[in-house]
């Protein structure tokens, strides 16, 4: 499911790393388009799990935009016609899509659908489409002509060809969606692994904080430069390095501006996102990314509670006010900048 896969993440999760205790439930699917796990460090049952991976499904084939009967399958397909009516996840959803395609000038836009499915990065036909293609497809794009109607749920394209992609955001709202399950079944320590979109969830028996890795862009999939130690927390990191293909000798990643239609190429190979609620995280490590250091930076000292890592492609690694309380850099190949 190609509509899940925009937004690249990459963390790993230290505490999940330890054998599971006999009491533990662990359960791993695929759905949102990748590997899903749960894992109930204390409280909970099967019967937790169950009702996890069934929402999971059910946000899914909701709100897939490469799978057909989906809700945001239906809204693009009415495009410049009628309004359709919603779920109120979905509604909420790119609601809040649309806050932060506000919050970073355009930069993040759930109405990239054109463009991403131009490209089709993710996929065995990846190719470097024609400028005139690209151009068509971002004159397609714009938040702005994403018509809402909160009253009855309703959602409409204005233009003809419009097409929504909730990928940067939807597996954020996902994680928070397994944490309100969580809560409900009174569990009191879980980890939640959403296809590299980590959450950690209340505390551990012990008393030690959480410990989550951050990837290394630059190496193997598992390899870490430091780690986010800390209380419940979400972390959600988008880099050039998980998606993308290579033509004529060129890296094309996964991370499309829709101001020229080309991935986006500011210098900055990941940033990861330290927050309390997933949603916020996927969609700002996505935004946050797009805008680059100085906008990026800018724009998570305005958000309380937001914590960021950016790292460049000279190895430099910047932290975001108050994130040196709990990141540590232990990769001697990356270097801390002012």
């Amino acid at each position: 499911m190609k509509g899940f896969l925009v937004a690249a993440m990459a963390v790993i999760l230290f505490s999940a790393c330890a054998p599971a205790a006999q009491s533990e439930i662990t359960r791993t699917d695929f759905v949102l388009g990748t590997v899903c796990s749960v894992r109930l460090i204390e409280g909970g049952s099967k019967k937790t799990t169950d009702e996890i991976f069934q929402r999971l499904a059910e946000i899914e084939n909701r709100m897939s935009a490469n799978k057909d009967g989906t809700e945001i399958a239906a809204i693009n397909d009415a495009a410049g016609k009628e309004a359709i009516k919603v779920s109120e996840d979905t509604f909420y959803v790119i609601s809040k899509g649309i806050e932060y395609a506000k919050l970073s000038q355009g930069m993040f836009d759930i109405s990239v659908g054109p463009l991403s499915k131009l490209w089709n990065i993710g996929t065995d036909y990846a190719a470097v489409p024609p400028n005139s293609e690209i151009a068509l497809a971002l004159k397609l794009i714009d938040y702005r002509k994403i018509e809402l109607d909160a009253k009855n749920f309703e959602v409409r394209l204005a233009t003809a060809g419009m097409r929504l992609d909730l990928g940067a955001i939807a597996k954020g709202y996902s994680a928070d969606e397994v944490a309100r399950i969580l809560a409900k079944h009174r569990v009191k320590a879980a980890v939640v692994d959403l296809g590299g979109n980590v959450l950690v969830y209340g505390r551990k028996k012990d008393g030690s904080a959480w410990r989550v890795g951050v990837q290394d862009p630059r190496s193997e999939r598992g390899d870490y430069l430091g780690l986010v130690t800390g209380t419940a927390m979400t972390v959600v990191t988008s880099g050039i390095y998980e998606r993308f293909f290579i033509e004529d000798g060129k890296h094309y990643h996964h991370i499309l501006s829709p101001k020229t239609g080309f991935p986006v190429n500011n210098g900055l190979v990941s940033v990861s996102i330290i927050a309390e609620k997933s949603i916020d995280a996927d969609a700002l490590s996505t935004s946050v990314f797009a805008l680059g250091l100085e906008k990026g930076m800018a724009l998570v000292k305005s958000l309380p509670g937001i914590h960021a890592i950016f790292i460049d492609d000279e190895n430099k690694v910047y932290l975001s006010p108050g994130t040196n309380k709990i990141f540590s850099l232990s990769n001697s190949a990356y270097t801390l900048s002012d």
